[in-house]
């Protein structure tokens, strides 16, 4: 619980942005004297400073006319992102900013401690706040805090999403609204700058390389994820296919009691959750977990059912459970959810070809997880590499390629790959990188496309090359597809 005096505080907000103007409203509430720095300095940010100054004046005036409190100023710095602001005593900083700013260094010399939104929502609670059962993994995030969410209200638990995703972590804390428990997403980012949240339940859901530009090494990254089972009180989550996210779980300083629970796609042992014959089984949260296991609900209660949404539900069920909800729950729960557009959504059926939107695989390892869940699959790939390479990925698909259709600023890297890996695949390379390709992707992929086959968009790569977001690269496959689907009837 925050013991800081804000009353006049002088704290400097880094990002201007979607994390940076909750924080500041949050901190101007608080009556602490704000400044927003941020290197941008365009035509929206200049919109978005002068609203927020506006409205800081404005709720200043408010508060001395009725005879509040005095709150402090908002006054936003643009263009230079990279200066400490006097009389700085506490820097909150939007996630995204690396680590080696020079705003951080500077911070650093003069004593000055930095924060991010994260940290400032834990330290913000009330009493009585909620509990956070918290989320991270590079892939399968959102899509878990979801099913979590919709398992705890099928157990009547006043709950929400937050974090990244759904209401604003600041907003749940602050709210008027009450929570019984809160299902948590929270990224390497933002567990880097939270080093005081202390979760009653986290679970790391899988590791692998990404914005190792921004963490420096992978072994940074892990770190930083590895953040969230500090202080755990009742369990820590981890992926016993993945030894690497069991050894965060051995390096974290828990509370007393704290159990290590894994989840696995065959069948558990002891204090794990897995699969028996079609059926999601706890061994964890029973009396007799060495001997007996409880059914929590079907495969075919998650929807979809490949293997890494699976090993979601797996997850999600481990925290619910660990938060003391009833099997029952765990499978209405289960059965209530459906995923967030462009992650494995099944657009259509043309010509008895299934076209499935996985957008949101925006890495190798999110498109590694699709690509086993089906075949045979022809594939649509290629955007922003990010530095990655795809031999692996490319490997240990191979034999469930029909064909590949490339597109995109970096897919010479994923053909290279096809090329030593699966020589024999046929692929349509597109050369070009504009948004008017999807729908000659997808004409292509129809035309290498067989009966019973998949046409998989799982691009591995981001869409900033091409589309402003991988939602709309998605909506533009869901555009093509259903305009070839008119075109077939």
């Amino acid at each position: 619980m925050s013991t800081v005096d804000w009353q006049g505080k002088h704290v400097t907000v880094a990002g201007l942005g979607v994390s940076g103007i909750p924080a500041a409203r949050a901190l101007h509430g608080l009556g602490a004297v704000v400044t927003v720095v941020d290197d941008g300095d365009d035509e929206r940010s200049r919109a978005q400073a002068a609203e927020l100054e506006s409205w800081a004046a404005a709720r200043s005036a408010s508060a001395k006319g009725g005879g509040g409190r005095r709150v402090g100023g908002i006054t936003v710095r643009l263009g230079d992102g990279a200066t400490l602001p006097e009389s700085t005593e506490l820097v909150v900083t939007a996630p995204g900013w690396r680590p080696d700013k020079p705003l951080f260094a500077a911070a650093a010399e003069a004593g000055v401690p930095v924060w991010g939104d994260v940290e400032l929502a834990w330290r913000l609670r009330g009493p009585g706040a909620a509990p956070w059962l918290a989320v991270t993994g590079t892939n399968g995030k959102t899509t878990t805090v979801r099913m979590l969410a919709s398992i705890l209200e099928a157990a009547g638990l006043r709950t929400a999403a937050v974090g990244n995703i759904g209401v604003s972590l600041l907003d749940a804390v602050l709210g008027d609204e009450e929570y019984d428990v809160l299902a948590v997403e929270l990224s390497s980012y933002q567990l880097h700058w939270a080093p005081s949240l202390r979760a009653h339940s986290a679970a790391v859901l899988n590791l692998a390389p990404d914005h190792l530009d921004w963490h420096g090494s992978m072994e940074a990254y892990a770190a930083d994820k590895g953040r969230i089972y500090e202080g755990n009180r009742v369990a820590c989550v981890y992926n016993a296919a993945q030894k690497a996210t069991e050894d965060l779980v051995r390096e974290a300083d828990v509370e007393e009691g704290c159990r290590a629970i894994g989840f696995t796609l065959g069948t558990p042992g002891p204090s794990q959750l897995g699969v028996v014959d079609g059926i999601l089984v706890d061994r964890a949260f029973v009396e007799n977990r060495h001997e007996q296991a409880q059914e929590l609900a079907e495969v075919s209660d998650v929807v979809p059912a490949a293997p890494h949404n699976v090993a979601n539900a797996l997850a999600a069920a481990a925290l619910a459970r660990a938060f003391g909800v009833e099997p029952a729950a765990v499978r209405d729960g289960l059965r209530a959810f459906r995923p967030d557009p462009h992650r494995i959504e099944h657009v259509a059926d043309v010509a008895d070809v299934a076209y499935v939107d996985d957008s949101k695989a925006t890495n190798t390892h999110a498109a590694e997880a699709s690509l086993a869940a089906y075949d045979p699959i022809v594939w649509i790939a290629g955007g922003l590499a990010k530095g990655a390479t795809f031999d692996e990925l490319v490997t240990g698909a191979a034999g469930r390629l029909r064909g590949v259709v490339l597109m995109g600023r970096d897919r010479a890297l994923i053909r290279e790959a096809l090329a030593r890996h699966a020589p024999e695949v046929p692929v349509v390379d597109l050369d070009r990188t504009d948004t008017g390709a999807m729908p000659e992707a997808v004409r292509e992929a129809a035309r290498l496309a067989g009966p019973g086959d998949t046409v998989l968009l799982a691009p591995a790569c981001a869409s900033m090359d091409m589309f402003v977001n991988y939602n709309k690269r998605g909506e533009a496959f869901a555009d093509a597809v259903r305009a070839l689907a008119a075109e077939s009837d």
